[in-house]
């Protein structure tokens, strides 16, 4: 199955706004949403420094984000 964490949409754009019409907008969305259960013997990371950066203990579950400027936040 493919996915991606980060979804887009087009608002409705009308011809009365005062201000420039955002034609696409985009919001990001966890990886928790796309796994029903935690598998079993689900991998973990090697470190408690890899985990605690990530803010998770599994690599499945940690999603990066990365602002709207297109910087990542690593």
């Amino acid at each position: 199955m493919s996915f991606t964490l980060t979804k887009c949409y087009s608002p409705f754009v009308s011809k009365f706004d005062p201000c420039k019409p955002v034609l696409t907008k985009c919001y990001s969305t966890p990886p928790n949403l796309y796994i029903g259960f935690q598998p079993n013997n689900a991998e973990q990371f090697s470190t408690a420094r890899e985990a605690l950066y990530a803010g998770t203990l599994w690599p499945c579950l940690y999603d990066p984000y990365y602002s709207k400027r297109g910087e990542s936040s690593e």
